[in-house]
């Protein structure tokens, strides 16, 4: 039963709360509490979880563990559709100003797609659309294995960006070194220098466990995923391995797996190592990038109080 049903009522400005943290930290259960507590609804901002054919490999909330609340921006494209931040900004916040705000002055934004959120609480200026030769052009290069040579490129057009982005993950490279290459102008330079003014509050919350305690369900969350279909969802998508959003972890491995690279016991420690490698990039970028206030995962008390206090 949702408390404090006058709330929206007396709140004179709306608030969207954000909860951010690491992959398999608990994010979803969390917003879940919190959307039946404020009686609102589900924002993904989660880069992967866009797509209908991604499902095992992105850890999407099954309808379960959605528990009947509405979830925004989850099986909302194809992954033949190209969806970008800034497409992602554009589309937010309308539905934000123009349905949920309408309806409640309270709603929830979840993910670790840092981009994607810094879109939404900082703005993006619009970003060319590359042309897609030149696209199709650096999928092929990344696909033979010119990764390094594609950062050394995007670090002489753009070292501002390459100081805190995640060089490891291919599909930021390309999209990068893409809007470099095709705008002329560095890929920092569309980030805008000043916060945009948005018309509702935002309240920043991340979430986090101790090292060990994160590091085990990350490698329960990929057995999970491994009994529950890992491996045929990956065989079905051969025809879009190169697409951006395969070029992560999770998959990767697993095409790699497919194509001979290594055995299936190799497969596994790679899933689960550089599940944790990524986990600890996404608390690095958070804890570096914006002033979120810092929760232990499980703390859903404090974190309710902590909410309370915010909203104006």
């Amino acid at each position: 039963m949702p408390i404090l049903e006058n709330l929206t009522a007396n709140t004179s400005k709306s608030n969207l709360i954000i909860i951010v943290g690491p992959t398999a930290v608990g994010k979803t259960e969390l917003c879940v509490k919190l959307a039946q507590t404020f009686n609102t609804e589900i924002i993904s901002s989660d880069s992967r979880q866009f797509y209908r054919e991604l499902s095992i490999g992105t850890a999407k909330p099954t309808i379960g563990e959605m528990a009947g609340i509405v979830h925004h921006f989850v099986d909302s494209h194809s992954i033949n559709e190209y969806y970008s931040a800034g497409d992602f900004e554009r589309d937010a916040i309308k539905l934000l100003e123009n349905d949920i705000f309408k309806r409640n002055n309270i709603a929830i934004m979840t993910g670790g797609s840092g981009l994607f959120i810094k879109a939404i609480t900082d703005g993006l200026d619009e970003m060319p659309e590359a042309p897609l030769a030149l696209r199709e052009e650096l999928m092929q290069r990344l696909n033979n294995g010119e990764l390094n040579a594609m950062v050394d490129e995007l670090q002489e057009l753009d070292p501002d960006y390459c100081q805190t982005a995640d060089l490891q993950n291919s599909q930021r490279v390309v999209r990068a070194l893409e809007v470099c290459l095709s705008s002329g102008r560095p890929f920092s330079s569309f980030h805008k220098k000043t916060n945009i003014e948005r018309s509702f509050n935002i309240i920043k919350i991340g979430i986090e466990r101790p090292r060990e305690e994160l590091y085990e369900r990350i490698n329960h969350r990929m057995d999970l995923m491994l009994k529950n279909g890992l491996l045929e969802e990956v065989k079905s998508l051969m025809s879009f391995r190169h697409h951006n959003a395969l070029q992560t972890v999770g998959y990767k491995e697993v095409f790699e797996y497919l194509d001979g690279n290594y055995d299936f016991q190799t497969m596994v420690e790679l899933l689960k190592r550089n599940s944790r490698r990524y986990a600890k990039r996404q608390m690095t970028w958070f804890k570096n990038q914006d002033a979120f206030e810092w929760f232990y995962g499980p703390d859903f008390e404090g974190i309710k109080t902590y909410i309370l206090s915010k909203i104006r």
